[in-house]
């Protein structure tokens, strides 16, 4: 099986999805191996991938916080401890980092023009619901993300949250702009072996592809790993092979020389 991050590996700058990447998705299951996604995205964002993908097996949204049979259809989810979410947004707001909130499906934030709010929209397909707090949902919080234009601010605030919160939560870059703050089983290494014992398939017959910080913890359980060609230089050395960038079809690229023909050489 060969798992995927979506933003940054199957799709372009742009968010879409290119006819060369649908086509390495369907020589993969002429070929006999499965392929399913995990995302940072909420299952919401990821319907329009699922579909163009035609993508029928499990998969992971929020980094792993929830496993989906479909992408209306909740299978297990892992959400922010209260306590844990009231610090984090405090912590945010002391630093004067934007927050957003997904909860009970929705996408929030307090400041509409603020950064990243246009890239977020494209990337999901919808919008953000404006409130002037989280209280309402502070017992239901899927992932908070701190956004913010000046990455040394972000890279600050992600330092003290780890300090602070220690193991209530995980933390990862999901993006150099992007604070993901999520339940600490919400990542997408066990996002990976929880597909993989619901899937039936064997860590050791695994493969996976993905381009930022968020997807180590799946290289680290894979068989075999890949990152993208524009991942960061600590995300290509942690991964067993580099492929193309996101902006040369680095998941085709991948699929069709580097995943296939291994798949075939172990069968041989």
């Amino acid at each position: 099986m060969l798992i995927a991050d979506v933003d940054g590996t199957l799709v372009t700058p742009q968010k879409i999805l290119t006819p060369a990447a649908v086509a390495a998705v369907r020589h993969l299951g002429r070929a006999g191996i499965k392929f399913t996604i995990i995302s940072s995205r909420p299952p919401r964002g990821m319907a329009p991938v699922v579909e163009g993908l035609d993508i029928r097996l499990p998969f992971a949204a929020f980094n792993g916080g929830s496993l989906m049979a479909s992408a209306s259809t909740l299978v297990e989810a892992h959400r922010l401890a209260p306590g844990v979410a009231q610090e984090m947004l405090g912590l945010l707001a002391a630093r004067g980092v934007d927050a957003w909130v997904y909860a009970a499906g929705d996408w929030r934030l307090r400041e509409p023009d603020g950064p990243k709010v246009g890239l977020e929209r494209l990337t999901l397909g919808f919008g953000p619901t404006r409130v002037d707090g989280f209280e309402d949902v502070i017992d239901r919080i899927d992932k908070i993300v701190g956004v913010s234009n000046d990455y040394a601010r972000l890279t600050s605030v992600e330092a003290e949250a780890r300090q602070r919160l220690g193991g209530a939560a995980a933390i990862q870059r999901s993006q150099a702009y992007y604070l993901d703050v999520t339940h600490p089983r919400a990542n997408k290494g066990e996002a990976m072996s929880a597909l993989c014992q619901r899937i039936g398939v064997e860590l050791r017959r695994t493969a996976v592809i993905g381009d930022m910080f968020n997807d180590v913890a799946m290289f680290a359980r894979a068989a075999f790993s890949i990152a993208m060609g524009q991942s960061p230089a600590a995300v290509k050395h942690s991964a067993d092979a580099v492929t193309l960038a996101n902006t040369e079809d680095g998941f085709a690229y991948a699929v069709e020389r580097l995943v296939l023909p291994r798949a075939a050489g172990a069968r041989g």
